[in-house]
């Protein structure tokens, strides 16, 4: 395989493309949050943008042909993305400064526990209705 080539899997995630009512606001608060968790800017055209991770890049557009302006993470349809996190400390830190990028914490009442009491995460809305779960690595017995 070439320098800079990764193995491709058959079955493996591609792309996500997510269509948004607001470009700008999406690039503040996803860029943010991607650029945390490791991905880097990979397209950018008047209409969108995206970022990549290994193989596989995610896409916020605010499309022409979009019907409507709200997203409802409750109808059905996408509910959330999850992405792996890295420690509990990395999630705290996150959850932390997410606030001053666009997103606010979801369960907070049960905050970090929201999936029950053997997982470590954080779930994230932004103030477009998206939903991100940050999810940590935590040592299995």
């Amino acid at each position: 395989m070439g320098a800079g080539r990764q193995a491709l899997s058959t079955g493996g995630l591609h792309h996500v493309e997510v269509w948004v009512p607001d470009l700008a606001a999406a690039k503040r608060s996803w860029g943010w949050l991607l650029g945390e968790l490791g991905w880097t800017p990979y397209q950018d055209w008047p209409a969108g943008c995206s970022w990549r991770h290994g193989p596989t890049y995610l896409v916020v557009e605010q499309s022409p042909a979009l019907t409507g302006r709200v997203h409802d993470r409750l109808a059905p349809g996408l509910n959330h993305l999850a992405f792996h996190a890295g420690p509990p400390q990395a999630v705290d830190r996150l959850v932390a400064a997410a606030g001053a990028h666009g997103w606010e914490l979801l369960f907070a009442d049960r905050h970090p526990h929201a999936g029950g009491p053997d997982s470590y995460a954080a779930y994230l809305t932004d103030r477009q209705g998206y939903e991100v779960e940050l999810v940590a690595a935590v040592a299995t017995p």
